[in-house]
């Protein structure tokens, strides 16, 4: 079956256990190289099976799980390779953006049940996007959500000024954003798993909006984010996918918070510029983590569209 057929036979989860998409947490092995590489993911709720690649890289998965899509997707969490309880790389200087994409299709072949949902938040959207272009035909549908398709200099540089601008705006009420600048800039390759998460958690107020406003909602996800830094080591070429994106002829949403000082409106309307079946949507007062700061509002959208496009059947409504 390919992404332009019939969606009705999607995969779903199922109760039985000795299904790899039976609810719970799931450990398969991975060839890469000579070696075997341990994954883990996670499988929670009902309806098409939809995958979800989390960010950094090397945030660990939890902060990406959304409730709101459970209602109406199986929901396939994954821990990419060097985070949580999956395996670590022999050579650390091998996670890179292919070796995620490798990942990311052994456990899609494990589940030997596509065509599937692909979603990648952030630095997953990378990985989302070269598997797209490398797997078209294990796709049903792309969520590209707070991503971009090229890290190049320009684009630090414009995260870096829009840090500055974020420090500018609330200095003076709260000084602790002094040091968000240099916590955006920090050399994580040097750190280990305390310090990368440390910097995550400093900076942590930038990549919502109002965080103050709304911080007893928000403080426990921040204390609760982990970042491992095993994964910052990759070395290789700034991502770039531009040239090849009107390759990809799946169905596509595009979705950034308009206040996502990393990977927010200027990089999403490249994607949606360059894909051909690309849905652009920008949601107002939002930052980069959309699915904590307005859960109903995100699972509408992705649903809608989901729905609109055929990945969707029955009777669920926004």
């Amino acid at each position: 079956m390919t992404h332009s057929s019939g969606l009705q036979e999607l995969p779903r989860a199922t109760e039985d256990p000795s299904s790899p998409l039976s609810p719970g947490t799931h450990t398969i092995s991975v060839r890469h190289g000579s070696a075997d590489v341990d994954v883990r993911y996670h499988v929670a709720g009902a309806g098409p099976v939809c995958l979800a690649h989390s960010g950094g890289p090397g945030i660990g998965w939890d902060y990406l799980r959304m409730p709101g899509l459970e209602d109406f997707l199986t929901m396939v969490y994954v821990e990419p390779v060097g985070t949580g309880d999956s395996g670590r790389l022999p050579d650390p200087r091998d996670y890179t953006v292919p070796t995620y994409t490798r990942f990311l299709h052994g456990v899609i072949e494990h589940l030997a049940l596509a065509p599937v949902i692909l979603l990648g938040h952030s630095h997953g959207g990378f990985v989302a996007q070269q598997f797209a272009l490398d797997h078209p035909e294990e796709l049903a549908a792309l969520v590209l959500y707070d991503t971009s398709p090229v890290t190049d200099d320009q684009f630090w540089a414009a995260a870096v000024a829009s840090m500055e601008q974020f420090v500018s705006d609330h200095a003076d009420e709260h000084p602790e954003t002094e040091g968000y600048v240099q916590a955006l800039t920090t050399r994580l390759e040097l750190l280990d798993d305390g310090g990368t998460t440390a910097v995550l958690r400093t900076m942590m107020p930038a990549y919502v909006f109002d965080y103050w406003g709304r911080e007893a909602e928000f403080a426990p996800a921040r204390r609760s984010m982990r970042m491992y830094a095993a994964a910052t080591r990759g070395e290789g070429p700034p991502f770039d996918v531009r040239d090849e994106l009107p390759n990809i002829a799946l169905p596509t949403l595009v979705l950034a918070g308009r206040q996502d000082f990393i990977c927010g409106p200027r990089w999403a309307a490249l994607l949606h510029e360059a894909i051909p079946a690309a849905e652009l949507t920008i949601l107002e007062r939002t930052g980069h983590l959309a699915h904590v700061e307005r859960p109903g509002q995100f699972a509408a959208v992705v649903g809608t569209f989901l729905k609109a496009r055929g990945v969707l059947n029955g009777p669920w409504t926004p």
